[in-house]
């Protein structure tokens, strides 16, 4: 999605990136294999799930000061889904705009 993302003109650049649990570093390798996706590792110090109030495979759509946006699940909301996919990209956009 970042790829397509990068063709439209936003007032915002939109950067795509994973974070993981804290706790859950011991498949950082496996979930960075074979993708480009940067990846950072939350730890307890930042506790960056606890604050945002997140679960697993929450997409969080920060606005230009850091504030959540929108909260977009993707086990909910598959992106394989055609309409799920376009969804979520008009967050992204909308969010940089």
């Amino acid at each position: 999605m970042q790829h397509d993302i990068d063709t439209v003109a936003t007032a915002r650049p939109v950067r795509i990136l994973g974070v993981n649990q804290a706790g859950q570093e011991a498949d950082n390798a496996l979930a960075c294999q074979g993708r480009t996706l940067p990846w950072l590792q939350d730890t307890p110090a930042a506790n960056v799930w606890g604050a945002w109030h997140v679960t697993w495979r929450d997409v969080v759509v920060l606005d230009a000061d850091n504030k959540i946006v929108r909260v977009y699940n993707l086990t909910a909301n598959d992106l394989a889904d055609p309409a799920r996919y376009a969804e979520l990209r008009g967050i992204l956009l909308d969010a940089a705009r």
